[in-house]
């Protein structure tokens, strides 16, 4: 079954004219996902273990759409399969980027690994800390590498840390020694920290305390009005229920809209 569900039509972020009217020349799509199907092959048992099929969504510029479903539905999976991290069976996964249309679902690991690092952002509950690296250094990492010097990538990293309610006594630790409830803040510092065109969010709340969940939700609000589209999964919706445009339900395939 395919589900071709337009979400509502978000406010665009301002285009360049058209060249031979002057006009704004209309947004594109962010994403655009045909018929996707997942499946796992359990060799060890025989069996296929299938995670979904025929999922099709189109999401445009600042607009936030919500996976829903119980466990094992897929919605880990679905993002990660968006991410690259897992190749489909089947369906096409359409990215409107710098360089032009490309299918995630077919195109090189080396473009997709530059796609992660201008354009697609993920979002986990976990973070993995490379060994002796400090919180602030981790999260000014990916500000130095789109070009910026590295005082103010690191004069940046501190204020994410500080927004997120890390210690100040721990931005120079090692984020390795850190509880988990801290180590998901640097995580979140660290992935919101550049604005990227899709961003895909899988239980970010998770070990967050109240201050650091507020953090979160003006951080996604902020980077939703900037016009970053974001698809998430999150076992308390209502942390983020004014930003979401619709629901996706895993587990009978529909898509609705969701009233502001």
């Amino acid at each position: 079954m395919t589900l071709q569900t337009p979400l509502p039509a978000a406010p665009p972020r301002a285009a360049p004219p058209c060249a031979a009217s002057g006009a704004p020349a209309p947004a594109l799509p962010v994403i655009e996902v045909e018929g996707l199907a997942k499946h796992f092959q359990m060799h060890h048992l025989g069996q296929r273990l299938d995670a979904f099929a025929g999922i099709g969504f189109t999401l445009m510029p600042g607009q936030f759409l919500l996976l829903t479903g119980p466990n094992g539905a897929g919605k880990s999976t679905l993002l990660r399969t968006l991410y690259r991290s897992y190749l489909p069976q089947a369906g096409h996964v359409w990215l409107n980027t710098a360089e032009g249309r490309i299918d995630l679902a077919r195109a090189a690991d080396v473009d997709v690994a530059l796609l992660r690092r201008r354009e697609i952002g993920f979002v986990t509950q976990f973070l993995i800390a490379r060994p002796r690296v400090a919180a602030e250094d981790l999260v000014a990492e990916p500000l130095r590498l789109a070009g910026a010097a590295a005082p103010e990538a690191l004069e940046t990293a501190r204020a994410a840390l500080a927004e997120f309610g890390v210690k100040r006594e721990l931005w120079a630790a090692y984020p390795s020694t850190f509880s988990g409830g801290e180590q998901q803040k640097v995580n979140l510092a660290r992935a919101l920290i550049l604005p990227q065109r899709l961003l895909l969010l899988d239980e970010p709340t998770a070990s967050l305390d109240a201050g650091a969940r507020a953090a979160l939700l003006r951080r996604l609000a902020a980077l939703k009005a900037q016009g970053v589209a974001m698809i998430g999964v999150f076992h308390h919706p209502g942390d983020v229920a004014g930003l979401i445009d619709a629901e996706l339900n895993l587990d009978s395939r529909e898509t609705r809209d969701v009233a502001q």
